[in-house]
C-alpha cells in the first residue's frame, strides 16, 4: 500500500512540475511587457513607443532553419501594406542571432523589424519560451540545427510560435498560442482583429 501511495505522490508530483513547465502564453486582456532592443538594420524599438503609435503586431518564430516560420513571415510580408495600412506595426521576435535573421531577410524577403532575443528575455516575458529537451537538440544537431550555437545560448530553448496584438494602453486584444509549431494565424484573422480595435 506504501509503494502504491509513494508512486501516486510522485505521479502527482510529476504532472505538476510538467504542467508548470509548459508555457501558457498571455492571454486576451494581459499587460505586455515592453521592451527596447535592436532590429537587424540596428533601428532602436521600443514597444512603448511604438503602441502610443497605433496597435502592434507581435509575432514570435522559431529561426530561418524551420521552413514553416518562413512560409508564415514570407504571408506576413506579402500583406504588410494591409497590416501598415490599420495604423499597425509588425515586430518578428527570434532567439537566432543577427546571422539566422539575415538569413530569414533573405529566405522571406522580410522588410519589417526583426529583433534578435538575446538570452530569451523577451520571450519569456511573453510567456512563450519553453526548454527543448536534449533529446530534440541531439536530432536538430544531426539534421545541422545547433540550436545552442545559433541562439547563442547555453541552453537550448525556442519560442513556441506565436502572435499577439498590442492595443495603445499595453494590453492584449489578440492572441494566437499553439504548441503545435505547424499550425499559424492567417493574415486575414490579424486584419480582422486589427478592425476590431481601431
Amino acid at each position: 500500500m506504501k509503494k502504491i501511495l509513494f508512486l501516486l505522490a510522485a505521479f502527482i508530483t510529476f504532472s505538476v512540475t510538467s504542467a508548470q513547465d509548459k508555457p501558457e502564453g498571455l492571454f486576451i486582456n494581459s499587460k505586455a511587457a515592453d521592451f527596447k532592443a535592436k532590429d537587424q538594420s540596428g533601428n532602436e524599438i521600443s514597444l512603448k513607443d511604438l503602441r502610443r503609435k497605433g496597435p502592434v503586431v507581435l509575432m514570435f518564430y522559431r529561426g530561418s532553419w524551420c521552413p514553416f516560420c518562413n512560409r508564415e513571415l514570407s504571408r506576413f510580408q506579402d500583406s504588410l501594406d494591409y497590416i501598415l495600412g490599420k495604423g499597425a506595426t509588425l515586430i518578428a521576435i527570434t532567439p537566432e542571432n543577427k546571422t539566422g535573421i539575415d538569413s530569414t531577410v533573405g529566405k522571406t524577403g522580410a522588410s519589417f523589424s526583426i529583433i534578435s532575443d538575446e538570452g530569451m528575455k523577451i520571450a519569456t516575458q511573453y510567456g512563450v519560451s519553453f526548454k527543448v529537451d536534449d533529446r530534440t537538440v541531439a536530432r536538430y544537431k544531426n539534421a545541422g540545427i545547433d540550436l545552442v550555437k545559433q541562439n547563442s545560448q547555453k541552453e537550448a530553448a525556442l519560442p513556441v510560435p506565436a502572435v499577439y496584438i498590442i492595443n495603445k494602453d499595453g494590453t492584449v486584444s489578440y492572441r494566437f498560442f499553439e504548441a503545435d509549431y505547424k499550425k499559424r494565424p492567417w493574415v486575414k484573422d490579424i486584419l480582422e482583429a486589427l478592425n476590431k480595435v481601431l
